[in-house]
């Protein structure tokens, strides 16, 4: 499965651009895009803006992301009590 990012663009430098997500910074690759600026929105994928969005579709987009995660992380930890507490249950 293949994901993108929204990430807010912070700085241009040629032909690449810095990004941040939740005080993450990476260098996008802007070529497949047209007139991209400071304080745009774009998808990144694969180390390349893909397409730019409104602010509202990224914040949007990164809830759907943090509340996926968050479910993600508490079956997880489900996972782990019942795997424990099955432990507990078997003689030594």
């Amino acid at each position: 499965m293949c994901l993108a990012y929204p990430m807010k663009v912070i700085s241009i430098e040629g032909e690449y651009a810095l990004c941040e997500l939740s005080n993450i910074k990476r260098r996008v690759g802007i070529q497949l895009l047209n007139n991209v600026r400071v304080g745009d929105y774009v998808m990144v994928h694969a180390g390349f803006a893909i397409e730019k969005v409104d602010p509202d579709a990224a914040r949007d987009t990164l809830k759907v992301l943090e509340e996926y995660e968050n479910a993600l992380r508490e079956s997880t930890a489900q996972q782990k009590e019942r795997r424990s507490s099955h432990r507990k249950d078997i003689p030594a």
